[in-house]
């Protein structure tokens, strides 16, 4: 290797540990309870050729990691930058990143990269140039959009320079085929390998990935089914929990949706091999003892929505099998349907979740994203909003548990997504309202800070905003032209990640209890559509 570029690398790596040292010294405030944030009082406002900036709880900054138009280190016919594809270029062979005369109509598709995993590694990982050394810290994500429906997988270096900041790892699967379009991810430590989920129905559910370029990409449609999953979470046990984001049809004329998503736990044979084992789906029973199902939800205002979002109310949960390997083989196959089928519980999109840190794997807070608009007659009632469940288990291997409403939104608290523990009892969601709700409300994203030893029955509990998201100019355009055809409009926050990217298995996420800005536990967002940056959120001293 050329010492002038490790030296470079170097450099980077030790400026990360400076801001690291820093933090202890001169962070937010910080309890037992992990660090004290001041309110934003008011979300941004949307109203038409408006792009406001980003409004930060007093105690935090932000700086960029990477953005959409940060040019990868190597490229593919597909992409040569963070967040464009190649499907739309100017007269410099360059991706057409803003429409401009003589192409006002048209623009590249933005690619949207989502969840994040921040990992860090005993030994550097190789890169597009085998001359230079790439430090030992890497941010992980897939990409959520992509032209043709196809997709990508890239590692932002954080010790790395410009040059080499950003890797495309891989574009396609080991089998040859193009990736579809990714949303979540994360580091399963048995198996030493990246998971990537999909949002897309009937196509791969989850790949798995080696973090090293370039990566190998396996298919795990045959083991996971070919599902719109979202969120994918470790235990300790090497188990996978699995969200499910699949809309369901409008209730009659209305704008209230059919719960139709699923929580999945993938319980493999061997932890360190994920094409064997069992998939089953939560199943939770009504105050009669009888499953709540699809059918039964599907009634407006049924009583047993009504029930599952009332505070106070527990309800009793099993694990039931829907495909096992070793009896059902590895062919790909539909897990919404086989988990309706075994009476599953659905619910109004539940995108992502976590595992509480500290208690042994045995809470388990997952998001419903609800019906993000606001004349949804369910709104108040039955989840429209959106909502945060509790399962608590023995175990996180447990073939029962208990399943309460942690948290209702409202109006000002709507369309949670992704989320991650800041400490034992402090944990994030993030708003993903769109364009839809923006303009009802007048109000874009917001990220929100709830603390799970509170009752938030209680009027008095509200959550803390840490962050009104504002709007780039490149997203206000495509607000204003339906995305263009090929993008999406408002910026949407998501990836929210929490880590000190320890890869072995006490690293998983829930397994310690996060030291937010101390003992390098470090904070990532990505800020998606328009010019798609990805953020590390910082001390604002």
């Amino acid at each position: 290797m050329r010492r002038r570029k490790r030296t470079a690398a170097l450099t980077g790596l030790a400026a990360a540990c400076a801001v690291a040292i820093v933090v202890v010294s001169s962070g937010s405030a910080w309890s037992f309870d992990g660090p004290q944030f001041t309110n934003v009082a008011t979300a941004n406002t949307k109203s038409t050729g408006y792009a406001p900036a980003s409004k930060l709880s007093v105690e935090l900054r932000q700086v960029v990691v990477a953005q959409g138009s940060t040019k990868m280190e190597n490229s593919s016919a597909l992409t040569s930058y963070y967040g464009y594809d190649n499907d739309v270029l100017n007269s410099a062979g360059q991706p057409q990143m803003v429409p401009t005369p003589p192409n006002t109509s048209v623009e590249a598709t933005k690619t949207e990269p989502d969840k994040n995993a921040y990992l860090v590694f005993k030994h550097s990982l190789p890169g597009a140039d085998p001359n230079f050394y790439y430090g030992t810290h890497f941010l992980f994500q897939g990409h959520e959009g992509g032209a043709g429906g196809f997709s990508y997988i890239t590692r932002i270096n954080l010790d790395a320079d410009a040059a080499h900041r950003v890797t495309l790892l891989a574009t396609k699967d080991s089998g040859g085929a193009n990736l579809s379009t990714i949303d979540g991810v994360t580091w399963d430590p048995w198996a030493k390998r990246l998971l990537f989920t999909t949002e897309e129905a009937d196509v791969t559910g989850v790949y798995q990935a080696t973090p090293g370029y370039p990566s190998t990409v396996d298919d795990l449609s045959g083991f996971f089914g070919d599902v719109a999953d979202e969120g994918i979470q470790n235990d300790s046990d090497g188990n996978l929990w699995i969200s499910e984001d699949a809309s369901g049809p409008t209730k009659g004329s209305t704008t209230a949706k059919v719960p139709n998503s699923f929580i999945y736990r993938f319980v493999p044979k061997h932890p360190d091999n994920l094409k064997r084992g069992k998939l089953q789906v939560l199943q939770v029973l009504n105050g009669q003892g009888n499953p709540i199902t699809k059918a039964s939800q599907t009634p407006l205002n049924s009583p047993d929505q009504l029930a599952l979002h009332t505070y106070g109310n527990v309800f009793n949960t099993k694990w039931i099998t829907i495909h096992d390997t070793a009896v059902d083989g590895t062919t790909p196959f539909d897990a919404n349907a086989l988990a309706t089928a075994a009476n599953g519980t659905p619910f109004k999109r539940p995108e992502n979740a976590q595992f509480r840190p500290g208690v042994g794997f045995r809470e388990y807070f997952f998001d419903e994203t609800g019906d993000t608009n606001a004349t949804s007659p369910e709104n108040d009632s039955a989840g429209g909003w959106d909502s945060v469940f509790k399962l608590t288990q023995n175990s996180p291997s447990s073939n029962s548990g208990k399943l309460t409403i942690f948290y209702k939104g409202d109006e000002v608290h709507a369309g949670f997504d992704n989320v991650t523990f800041l400490s034992k009892n402090l944990v994030t969601f993030v708003e993903d309202a769109g364009d839809t709700l923006h303009a009802q409300r007048n109000a874009l994203d917001s990220g929100y800070i709830l603390d799970v030893t509170k009752d938030y029955s209680n009027p008095a509990n509200q959550p803390v905003r840490w962050l009104a998201e504002g709007r780039d100019a490149s997203a206000t355009l495509d607000s204003a032209n339906d995305g263009f055809g090929v993008n999406e409009g408002d910026n949407e926050i998501t990836g929210v990640h929490v880590s000190n990217g320890d890869p072995s298995i006490g690293g998983i996420l829930g397994a310690q209890v996060p030291k937010l800005f101390h003992d390098f536990w470090r904070w990532f967002y990505t800020q998606q559509h328009g010019d798609n940056p990805t953020y590390e959120v910082i001390p604002a001293n």
